[in-house]
């Protein structure tokens, strides 16, 4: 039986990019490194017991005193550990990747739910992208930039978008007709429909799309410590590969004390974000 060539025109495809963007890819990829290292640096410049005071405080504000304890507690126990470097690393990477993948999805989650032809179009294609293994995608990631933290955030942002445009596109479509129609009778133009009513409305379910990208960014993150990510990552593949229990445990503590962590934050802004628009 003949068989469709789909991985020859997949590297066929992979080196002409190399071959046409090469360099421009490199010099992206070394700029690119540079920011994140700088921003990295910065933050480990930066006592420990500041950012957990920050911490504390943005805790305290989001979810009230007894996330503040759990959050302080945890924060300490992974600089007890001495994971304090890798967990900076990893942060800045779930940050840095969360927040591309927002400045990407959030707009065209916003076509999508504004228009039936772009949904019918990006719909599919999120859900390939879904459903596609996460190891698959370090592949190209590797090719076009190399080893380090940019492959890695490249990797991070494909794998972690279709939730937040998928949710927008939902929380925009799931805004009631009489509101719109309000709205249209009071002489809103399509911008001051989108901006006074159907984001506002849509705010909680958009914010569960940002929860859900920024939990998928940690766990491709520490997936991507495969193609040189560094971080936590590192430190739970290291312990993999050879076979070491007790040190796999406290790197696979910290990654779950970050993801709680972020977790409850953004549910408590999301919270805050409903009631203030319902007062």
């Amino acid at each position: 039986m003949y068989k469709l060539p789909i991985a020859q025109t997949i590297d066929g495809f992979v080196s002409w990019m190399e071959k046409s963007w090469g360099p421009a890819l490199d010099a992206f990829s070394e700029v690119f490194g540079d920011i994140i290292e700088a921003v990295t640096d910065g933050l480990n410049f930066v006592p420990w017991w500041v950012i957990v005071i920050i911490v504390a405080l943005i805790a305290f504000k989001t979810n009230g005193l007894k996330f503040l304890i759990g959050s302080v507690l945890g924060l300490v126990l992974i600089w007890n550990l001495n994971l304090w470097p890798a967990f900076i690393a990893t942060l800045v990477l779930v940050l840095f990747s969360s927040v591309i993948s927002m400045m990407i999805g959030f707009p065209l989650g916003i076509i999508s739910g504004k228009s039936e032809k772009f949904n019918m179009v990006i719909m599919p294609v999120l859900d390939f992208m879904q459903t596609m293994p996460s190891f698959v995608y370090l592949i190209p990631a590797l090719l076009m930039f190399g080893i380090g933290q940019v492959p890695a955030i490249f990797a991070t942002v494909i794998f972690s978008m279709p939730p937040i445009i998928k949710l927008t596109d939902l929380g925009i479509r799931q805004v009631p007709d009489d509101l719109i129609e309000v709205g249209e009778s009071f002489g809103c133009t399509p911008i001051q429909l989108l901006f006074k009513i159907q984001l506002p409305v849509a705010i909680p379910t958009i914010m569960t799309g940002v929860n859900q990208t920024m939990m998928l960014a940690l766990s491709m993150v520490v997936v991507s410590a495969m193609i040189g990510a560094g971080g936590l990552g590192a430190g739970v593949l290291q312990a993999i590969s050879q076979l070491k229990n007790g040190m796999g445990f406290e790197y696979g503590i910290a990654v779950v004390i970050m993801a709680i962590i972020l977790d409850r934050i953004l549910q408590g802004i999301g919270k805050k974000m409903q009631v203030e628009e319902k007062h």
